[in-house]
Order: C-alpha cells, then sequence, then structure tokens
C-alpha cells in the first residue's frame, strides 16, 4: 500500500483559453497537515474538486487513500469542507447535521452522540447554551462555520480536505479550528487545507506546496523549504520604532533589501553579501536602542513573495480558483 493519502501526477485542466491547472505533482504523506498556498485564481479549488471527483482532469492520475480515482469506498472516508458555505438556514442545527450525517452513513444514538460530542468540543453546546436546538440561521457566521466543520467531521474520515477553512473568522473560532487540526493530526489523519494565509500554514502544516498561475511553484517539508531559503533574515525588537537615522539604516539597499515593520519589532532581510553584524553595527551608531537582535530563516511568506511575486499574485486575483 502507498504511504501517500493523496498521490497526484502530471494533472491539468483547461477551462476554454484558461489553464486552471498545469501539470502538477504532488504527494500528501499519511498523517501529516498538508498546505496547498497559493493566491486567489492559482488554481487550488480547482486541485480539490478533482482530487473529490466533482470535476475530472483533462490529463494525469490520481489516487487517494491507495485507491483509483473517483472509488467510492475511498471518497467515504474523506470529509471535504469547502469554500462556498451552505446550511438550511431555516432547519435546527441538529437536523441539519443530522441529516448531513445521513448521507455518510450515520442514523440514531450514534450520529447523536457523535453530533453532542463535537457541539461540546467546540463549545456549541455549554451548560448555558445549547446551539443544537437552535435555527441554523440564529447562528452568527462563525458559528455556522464550525457546524459546517462538524458535518465534515462527523464520520470520522481518514483524510480531510479544507478549502479556505479560516476565512472570515473571529480569532477565537479560528483558534478552535486550528488546534482541532492538530488534535487530527495527532489520531493520525491527514489533512490537507487550501489557504493564502502563510502564517497559518506556518504553524499548522508539516509540508506545503506553493502554486501560482495553475503550476507548483515549490513543495516539501516547511522546515526543508525554509532551510533551502537560507538565513539571511534577521529580527530586530527596539525599544521604540525605529525613526530618523535609525529608520535610514533600515531603508539602506547595501544593508537591506526588505523590511517588515510591526512597529518595534523588525522582520529584516539582509542583502546579498551583507554582515547583519554591519547592519547591527550601523543601528547602534545611528543611535538605535536594541532590546533583540538575532538571525532566523526567512517566513514563509517572505519565501511566497519571493517565489510568486507581486506580478504571480495580482495576475492570481482573477480567473478559476
Amino acid at each position: 500500500m502507498t504511504d501517500y493519502a493523496i498521490d497526484v501526477r502530471g494533472v491539468s485542466k483547461r477551462y476554454d483559453a484558461h489553464v486552471a491547472v498545469k501539470e502538477l505533482t504532488l504527494q500528501v504523506p499519511r498523517g501529516t497537515v498538508y498546505g496547498l498556498l497559493g493566491p486567489n485564481g492559482a488554481g487550488k479549488t480547482t486541485t480539490i474538486r478533482m482530487l473529490l471527483d466533482i470535476i475530472r482532469p483533462d490529463t494525469g492520475t490520481i489516487s487517494l487513500l491507495g485507491r483509483p480515482h473517483g472509488d467510492r469506498g475511498a471518497l467515504e472516508r474523506i470529509g471535504y469542507l469547502p469554500e462556498e458555505r451552505g446550511l438550511y438556514k431555516k432547519m435546527t442545527v441538529r437536523d441539519v447535521l443530522r441529516f448531513l450525517g445521513a448521507l455518510k452513513g450515520l442514523a440514531g444514538d450514534d450520529a447523536d452522540r457523535r453530533i453532542d460530542a463535537w457541539m461540546e468540543r467546540l463549545a456549541l453546546r455549554t451548560a448555558q447554551k445549547d446551539w443544537s436546538t437552535a435555527k441554523v440561521d440564529e447562528l452568527s457566521r462563525g458559528m455556522q462555520q464550525k457546524v459546517q466543520f462538524i458535518a465534515t467531521l462527523l464520520h470520522d474520515p481518514e483524510l480531510v480536505i479544507l478549502d479556505e477553512p479560516f476565512s472570515g473568522l473571529d480569532p477565537i473560532n479560528a483558534q478552535a479550528m486550528k488546534d482541532t487540526v492538530v488534535a487530527l493530526r495527532e489520531a493520525g489523519r491527514t489533512v490537507i487545507f487550501s489557504t493564502h494565509i502563510m502564517d497559518n500554514a506556518e504553524r499548522l502544516c508539516d509540508a506545503v506546496c506553493i502554486v501560482s498561475r495553475g503550476e507548483k511553484v515549490l513543495d516539501g517539508r516547511v522546515a526543508d523549504v525554509k532551510a533551502a531559503a537560507g538565513t539571511r533574515g534577521v529580527s530586530i525588537v527596539f525599544d521604540a520604532p525605529p525613526a530618523g537615522a535609525v529608520a535610514a539604516v533600515l531603508r539602506d539597499p547595501a544593508l537591506v533589501v526588505h523590511g517588515d515593520d510591526q512597529g518595534r519589532r523588525w522582520e529584516v532581510e539582509t542583502a546579498v553579501g551583507a554582515d547583519p553584524n554591519a547592519l547591527l553595527r550601523a543601528l547602534v551608531d545611528a543611535g538605535a536602542a536594541i532590546e533583540q537582535f538575532s538571525r532566523v530563516q526567512p517566513s514563509l511568506h517572505r519565501i511566497f513573495l519571493e517565489r510568486v511575486g507581486a506580478t504571480g499574485v495580482e495576475a492570481g486575483m482573477t480567473g478559476h480558483g
């Protein structure tokens, strides 16, 4: 049996003159969290729909959980949260979940036990309020998204596919779903999620694939991707936001090619051939009071921008997802 939960080889999909996905190859190991990353319109959603046999690729092969593409047995072992949310708003939460569970073969007391467990786990059923009896349209957007997340996981899938799962969530609800993703990995499940938010991917993913304009830009374990990008990054914490001569040093192209301004904290990429110690000396000579100065690997966000570039991001804002 293959060690891959998902095995994609040379897959392409075209819509008339637009190439949504071009010769994509990727493998997702079992029991990992895998990020499919890219700007809007990069081909992420099209790829997911091909995985789920919603649309068929023009060329290439796909296998899921060691089974051929479209195998019904494999598809029944998958949980899918689409980017386009959809619940029956006039039904109660419990009735919606019972209905969606029945589509996956769950019924009766077993379905109710699972619904209750997930409602409590995601704080939708507490001593103060049981939202399972409320109609869906009485829930906030974040709560509705958690209900749909429960529907995705109710049948205990072996492979979970999430399309932009954290989009529009407040920090508390987003953290609850992130904690669940981590728990799924610890339970041996495989999770693949698409996102254009690099911070989420960096914190959650074991491995990633970055796509732009339908093509793979890079893939691999997050640690390996960051190591391959080198260590020209520097994290600096000042006692006050840089200004005057200090700010001028941070704009010096001989020392710095990019700086992320986060107030007192700066993430800096040093120029090719520039010595970080020279940057430190220049900042001190300019009068900077520095609380922390450390070399760091570039963030996934910085790697993404370097590999995709502003042109790729802008081009990815239209077309098929």
